[in-house]
């Protein structure tokens, strides 16, 4: 069960944010996901209230307002090759129409928990 966490900065449209959900969802579908298992949230703070560098560590172009950081909890066991497709699969998604995001505005962080570590309701550890 992946959880999906996007943190923007306030406004965003309703098409923004279900654009966003969309392409997250759609990657992780892809990789294997089952479709019935969106759990996705979205943190939507005030310019104080979420600080990042415009350029680090690399980049080609400033991060600017449509900056989204993208956190993928998820349990352990992917690959690294699944997580750059999962990757690949987000950055098509956002970098196209409707939305037509600078892939340089887009952070994803993953992190792993082990399978025990999730209780989908009612006290059930259904994966021990």
């Amino acid at each position: 069960m992946p959880l999906v966490t996007l943190t923007v900065v306030k406004p965003k449209s309703a098409e923004f944010k279900t654009g966003l959900f969309a392409a997250v969802h759609g990657a992780l579908v892809a990789s294997g996901v089952p479709a019935a298992d969106r759990f996705q949230r979205v943190l939507e703070l005030d310019a104080e209230n979420f600080r990042f560098d415009s350029r680090y560590p690399d980049l080609g172009s400033d991060r600017d307002g449509n900056f989204a950081l993208i956190e993928i909890l998820f349990s352990e066991g992917r690959s690294v090759k699944v997580k750059k497709k999962i990757v690949a699969d987000i950055l098509a998604g956002l970098t196209a129409a409707p939305l037509n995001l600078n892939a340089e505005n887009v952070m994803i962080c993953f992190k792993e928990t082990r399978w025990e570590n999730w209780v989908f309701g009612g006290g059930r550890f259904i994966h021990t």
